[in-house]
């Protein structure tokens, strides 16, 4: 335990040392630190853009690259989960590239069936028109599309679509960059700020803790606002020049995702109060006791001419800085499961409270972690009791990422296929594995935490008071010293400033000497450098989970990939036809061959094919062929050589399927020497 005479100077020394230690170890190490960080986030935010589709398009009616032979009255398109439509969402334009819908968008949905469509302009002329569609999926995210139809026959078009997807592009860049920042101010702030309130109260007085915890609020704040401006373009036009338009703007607050950022504003305004009292009334609860631990001889009135705070006021302001603390944590977390994943799916009800407690436990891990390594670099010492109570604190999180991050990864992933076979899925192995590695290394620190407290307790205590203000030399810290060196202080003023100077020269040597010892010791520096690779792999965990934010679960993949495969699958149980547009890219190379299969069932079947050119006509194409071909069960390619019967029809008679499912035509087509093409469609069979 320090002596009460020790105090003082020590306090005094680790002021008057400070810069010179900084320059001496604390500033490379930072600059190393930093470099680090920087070169792991760059390297893993090139994974964030553009981000995958969330809601997909499971049909259409007309369908894609069919040939109609009337106009249709509207365009109907069909999604995989409900989407956020505004008007212009679905644009139809005709082959010069002139809008042929009314601007009008009518939602056809009922129940799982998500049906949208917009009313066409009457008397549209032959040719081939496009289809173009912007929307926001239920989890805040835009999607984009485009495909073909035909009124009577094909036609060129010079309809040019974009060549970037919604989210894509510069502004995609930007939000993803952004969101990051945000993910990773939010742990920073509020895993710094747990660190100090639960782990290290007297950290509080640092200068280098207190500027973590306000830096991660000011880049959750930045990044808010940032993410806030570019939604409506992201969502959008995907121009930088639109990120200011109020009108945009002002589209974005009526959204789901805009109330969110909104509300986590509102969150940060009550969070920056916190931070004020946290490093204002709470850092200074014990001023005036010059730096010594409560309860020690020199945690009375010190110099400082005020009366230190009553134990019951302190504790009461702790207890309250962690109910206000925990409070606005779990609002700010809450902004996040309202408007990504959680908030969309199945079971939204429980999964929006496991994810709040998700990224409460990442915070309070990665975030206490951040606080850690600073501490390590950057204070004169860290004490043992508040390095273990941190373990504890990490443990249980590590629990509740297990315990929510199973559930979620269930809920997200839904089957082994999926956890494999899908950028998502594969995704989330990573972070599995990533996380693994920051707990073994977390296992690793903590042994070092434990050779750090035998090496303290069995030698004597190096570790100085907390950052405290150096008393001033005139005041009450030259009166200790005066008392401490046994000299009376009934000379003159001179004398008095002089052993004053003196007695802070030797404290700064004694602490610098200290510090070198506490720097040198083995114990220590294994500690830093296990919790300084901790921290790398955290900003790898952060940037994993970022881009997971960002790219369709695997559930919902597997579903709209079933739902599109039904979709473009004939679901008759009668007779099969099929209309295929052909174009051999020839001279008379275009055309549509209808294709009819009786009773379409499985056994013998009898099959008919018609060629008919653009106008209608029949068309003698000089060679027509067929083949099936069932890719679930690996059969086929089944040929079927029909005859000629007359102008352009051929029939086949015994045409085997063998057994029902998701049968594949495969047409082809050769209309002259050279020129053939081969088209394909599915058709459900049996």
């Amino acid at each position: 335990m320090l002596k009460p005479t020790r105090t003082a100077p020590r306090a005094a020394a680790w002021e008057s040392s400070r810069t010179a230690s900084r320059t001496i170890t604390a500033v490379p190490r930072t600059g190393q630190l930093l470099l680090l960080l920087v070169v792991t986030l760059g390297s893993l935010l090139v994974w964030a853009a553009p981000a995958d589709a969330h809601a997909a398009l499971t049909g259409s009616d007309p369908k894609q690259g069919s040939v109609v032979e009337q106009a249709p009255e509207q365009v109907e398109l069909s999604f995989s989960e409900k989407v956020a439509l505004s008007k212009g969402s679905i644009r139809v334009l005709d082959p010069a590239g002139k809008r042929a819908d009314k601007g009008t968008i009518s939602d056809l949905s009922s129940g799982s069936d998500v049906r949208y469509a917009t009313a066409l302009k009457p008397g549209l002329p032959d040719g081939t028109y496009t289809v173009a569609w912007q929307a926001v999926s239920a989890d805040s995210h835009p999607v984009s599309g485009a495909f073909t139809f035909s009124i009577g026959a094909a036609s060129d078009t010079s309809v040019a679509l974009p060549d970037t997807e919604a989210g894509g592009g510069v502004v995609g860049t930007l939000y993803g960059a952004a969101r990051y920042v945000a993910y990773a101010g939010f742990a920073v702030l509020v895993g710094g700020a747990a660190f100090l309130l639960i782990c290290w109260p007297r950290g509080a007085g640092l200068r280098p803790l207190q500027r973590l915890v306000v830096g991660g609020w000011l880049a959750l704040t930045a990044s808010t606002l940032a993410m806030l401006l570019l939604r409506g373009s992201y969502t959008g036009s995907g121009k930088l020049g639109d990120v200011f338009d109020l009108g945009s703007l002002g589209d974005v607050l009526s959204t789901k995702t805009g109330a969110a950022l909104v509300s986590r504003l509102l969150l940060l305004a009550a969070a920056a109060l916190f931070v004020a009292v946290l490093f204002g009334a709470y850092a200074r609860r014990d001023e005036g006791d010059g730096g010594a631990p409560d309860g020690e001889p020199g945690a009375e009135k010190a110099g400082s001419g005020r009366a230190p705070r009553d134990a019951d006021e302190r504790r009461d302001l702790g207890f309250g800085l962690g109910i206000g603390g925990a409070v606005v944590a779990i609002g700010l977390a809450a902004t996040w499961a309202l408007a990504e994943h959680a908030s969309t799916g199945i079971q939204t009800a429980l999964a929006m409270p496991m994810d709040v407690v998700h990224l409460l436990a990442v915070a309070l891990w990665l975030g206490g972690l951040a606080a850690l390594l600073v501490a390590l670099y950057r204070a004169p010492a860290v004490p043992r009791p508040a390095v273990l109570r941190f373990s504890s604190v990490a443990f249980w999180s590590v629990v509740a990422l297990a315990v929510t991050g199973v559930y979620q990864s269930w809920r997200q992933v839904g089957s082994w296929s999926a956890l494999t076979g899908t950028w998502y899925g594969q995704l989330l192995l990573i972070k599995i594995g990533l996380i693994a590695v920051l707990v073994g290394m977390a296992r690793i620190s903590r042994r070092w935490t434990a050779r750090l407290s035998v090496t303290t307790d069995e030698g004597t205590n190096t570790e100085p008071a907390e950052d405290t203000e150096a008393p001033d030399a005139a005041g009450g810290g030259g009166e200790r010293t005066g008392k401490g060196t046994g000299k009376s202080d009934r000379s003159g003023p001179g004398t008095r400033a002089r052993e004053a100077q003196l007695a802070r020269q030797r404290a700064a040597v004694e602490a610098a000497a200290d510090k070198r010892r506490r720097d040198g010791d083995p114990e220590r520096l294994g500690l830093r450098r296990t919790v300084l690779a901790e921290a790398a792999v955290a900003v790898a965990v952060l940037a994993v989970t970022t881009v997971l934010t960002g790219v369709e679960p695997g559930r919902t993949e597997e579903e709209a990939s079933n739902r599109q495969q039904s979709a473009s699958s004939s679901e008759q149980s009668g007779p099969t036809n099929l209309e295929l547009p052909f174009d051999t890219g020839g001279e008379n190379g275009r055309g549509t061959v209808r294709l009819e299969l009786t009773p379409g069932r499985t056994g013998n079947n009898d099959l008919h094919l018609f060629a008919d050119t653009p106008g209608g006509k029949p068309f003698d194409v000089p060679e027509i062929k067929v083949s099936l071909t069932l890719k679930a069960k690996d059969i086929g390619p089944l040929p079927v050589t029909p005859e000629h019967i007359t102008t352009g029809h051929w029939s086949a008679s015994g045409v085997q399927v063998p057994m029902g499912g998701d049968w594949q035509f495969s047409v082809t087509v050769r209309t002259s020497d050279i020129d053939q093409v081969t088209v394909t469609r599915n058709a459900k069979i049996g």
